[in-house]
């Protein structure tokens, strides 16, 4: 799969480029168009519907535009280590890329049960994107910082972490992360996005305005 972007930073759109044959998975509601023929099924259902989209035998592409706006980021998995992402970022990846919500790294922080972050590892690339722009945070060994968890795009597992309460009496979700920090501990990156997708909502509904308006 190559992957071209365009409309970067702002409104990005990511266009994804098969061989004849290849599969790749989708988020579905990232989907805007596809060349003729491209075969795409929709596994699951909800939050955790994804699509699997299958070239014809003379290649094809899609295209995929995130939800919110904001900038588009390529992670290259090259089987030796993985990545921690929050679901709502993730846009695309190759067939030959895994993702599991209760991986050792993501189960480690909610205590086994299933919360808003997945793991992916294996061999190809993955699709992410972010509200607002992107920005990297690079930590030296023995490094630390505190990161809001509405903020964090996704990290390398290279990272030592810690998921708290934000706040003592606050209200908390593991499920989308309302409420929580991260401490990270390095040597490793962390994405960040510049906006908080549940921030924004909050803001939204305090303002009065909704879907109906």
């Amino acid at each position: 799969m190559q992957v071209r972007t365009r409309h970067t930073p702002a409104f990005g759109v990511a266009r994804l480029v098969l061989a004849p044959g290849e599969m790749v998975l989708v988020e579905p509601l990232t989907v805007m168009a596809t060349s003729y023929g491209l075969a795409v099924e929709v596994k699951g259902a909800g939050a955790k519907a994804v699509a699997l989209c299958t070239a014809g035998a003379e290649g094809g592409w899609l295209d995929a535009a995130p939800v919110l706006p904001g900038d588009l980021h390529l992670v290259e998995l090259d089987g030796t280590r993985g990545w921690c992402l929050a679901r709502e970022s993730w846009v695309a990846s190759s067939s030959t890329v895994a993702m599991n919500p209760q991986a050792p790294p993501v189960q480690a922080l909610f205590g086994g049960a299933e919360g808003f972050l997945s793991y992916a590892h294996g061999q190809g690339s993955v699709v992410l994107a972010c509200c607002g722009a992107l920005d990297l945070v690079t930590l030296a060994a023995g490094e630390a910082v505190t990161i809001g968890s509405d903020h964090v795009v996704a990290f390398a597992d290279t990272l030592q972490c810690r998921l708290r309460p934000s706040a003592p009496d606050g209200v908390q979700s593991i499920q989308t992360g309302e409420g929580l920090v991260f401490d990270f501990a390095g040597p490793g990156a962390v994405l960040t996005q510049t906006r908080g997708p549940r921030r924004l909502t909050t803001w939204l509904r305090a303002n009065g305005v909704s879907s109906r308006s």
